[in-house]
């Protein structure tokens, strides 16, 4: 009898300690910071708490998105391509149908505590919030990135954005402060259990408005629409940095996963002062860096689709580069089976588990990841070392990566088996697009 109450005993404890063990979560997005934003990338941005993470973490340098925020962030969400729900560019319209299970929703059933402070775009209105797909707090903007101290989105029917738990609200302070104090109270709270926090800033997204201390820190770049972004990044940076101060001050970061990544790569040069968001604003042209890489947001090119991406947890994870292909589809499967939660149906994953690429336990198979573009103005997929992109109107093109990252070298006319190899795994990959629609909008 004695034996079988310790073992009981210990079944009962088994619990309780798995639990603890279970590591919290900060997922932290930027909003159009390309490849070459970052200082890690050779970027005169001064982004020193993200370069810390990258140099102390594993770096994704061939991580995936999607050209445009709101499909990135459904992808992010859903662990499937953006497509499937019908959202291929930024959107008001409520990309999620009601009852779709979400990253956060299978964290909750998990025990964890769910919090999203900062962008949300997949579903502006109040009742298509963040709190209706598995989050159980959530601040910011409803729709997408706003000025930085009016809190308004475009003129129109979204412009009033700001909202605490769906409640549309009014409040000073700049917008990177503001998203930055909301993620520190959430992780200072007592919340008994492990938690997901999403933090996926607006910046560097126009309008950009930014203290004298961030343009301080980047005088030595030259032009003053490039110093403006470059202090958006810098006075981002700087709240990233105290998300991690406060998690060091709880004594949590230890048993903290954090990953950094941007929603897709940096725009070409734009008005700052766009007439379609309300206020003033330093009429500027901007625009960003996307590195060695071929082209800008809105794009198929590398430059649209692959951005930074950082995975830093103290203790458990080697510092180090990880080249091969990775999708923001494959945060969902990845950390779900982390914190040891399945999904009880099938629900359709694009993505796939990577933890064991990340620790560098298993070098992956060749994949096949899939993108239809802004506006379904494009189709492109990537298998191996080789992509196909298809446009709408002109030539289809086909580039072997592993020799011509930059993309300058069409080679579909000299390879026109891989070209109809490509096509075919296209087609394949095309065959779920819209079948999660939701209806009648």
């Amino acid at each position: 009898m004695r034996s079988l109450r310790a073992f009981i005993l210990m079944l009962l404890l088994a619990v309780p300690l798995q639990a603890a063990e279970r590591p919290n979560i900060v997922l932290i997005m930027s909003d159009d910071q390309g490849y070459g934003d970052v200082g890690y990338h050779g970027s005169p941005y001064k982004t020193p708490h993200i370069d810390a993470l990258a140099k102390s973490g594993v770096r994704l340098e061939a991580h995936y998105v999607f050209p445009m925020c709101s499909p990135t962030r459904a992808a992010l969400l859903s662990g499937r391509y953006a497509s499937r729900f019908g959202c291929t560019a930024a959107t008001n319209n409520q990309v999620f149908p009601f009852g779709t299970t979400t990253l956060a929703t299978l964290m909750k059933s998990a025990g964890y505590a769910t919090a999203l402070t900062g962008k949300w775009h997949l579903g502006s209105k109040p009742e298509q919030g963040p709190q209706k797909f598995g989050f159980d707090y959530s601040y910011g903007s409803l729709a997408g990135g706003v000025g930085p101290y009016d809190h308004s989105y475009k003129t129109g029917q979204f412009s009033k954005t700001w909202h605490r738990n769906g409640e549309l609200i009014t409040e000073e302070g700049h917008v990177t402060d503001l998203i930055t104090d909301e993620a520190i109270k959430f992780i200072k709270k007592d919340h008994g259990k492990p938690f997901f926090l999403y933090v996926p800033y607006t910046a560097i997204h126009i309008p950009i408005d930014e203290p004298k201390d961030y343009l301080e820190a980047n005088k030595n770049i030259e032009g003053d629409g490039s110093r403006l972004r470059a202090a958006s990044a810098t006075h981002m940076d700087a709240g990233i940095g105290r998300i991690l101060a406060a998690l060091d001050d709880k004594k949590v970061r230890e048993n903290t996963l954090v990953i950094f990544l941007s929603d897709n790569g940096a725009h070409n040069t734009l008005r700052n002062d766009d007439p379609q968001y309300p206020g003033k604003y330093p009429s500027l042209q901007v625009g960003g860096s996307n590195g060695k890489l071929r082209g800008f947001k809105t794009q198929v090119y590398e430059g649209g689709i692959r951005t930074p991406a950082i995975v830093n947890w103290p203790g458990r994870l080697n510092p180090g580069e990880i080249d091969e292909p990775c999708s923001v589809t494959d945060w969902m499967p990845t950390l779900t089976a982390l914190v040891g939660v399945q999904p009880r149906d099938d629900l359709k994953w694009d993505g796939r588990d990577i933890w064991k690429v990340i620790t560098r336990k298993l070098k992956p198979e060749a994949r096949t990841l899939y993108w239809l573009g802004t506006g379904r103005n494009t189709q492109a997929v990537r298998h191996g070392d080789w992509k196909l992109i298809i446009p709408k109107k002109g030539e289809v093109e086909l580039y072997n990566l592993a020799n011509d990252l930059a993309e300058t070298k069409n080679l579909a006319a000299d390879q026109p088996k891989i070209v109809e190899e490509m096509q075919k795994r296209l087609k394949e990959a095309a065959e779920r697009d819209d079948d999660s629609t939701v209806k009648g909008q």
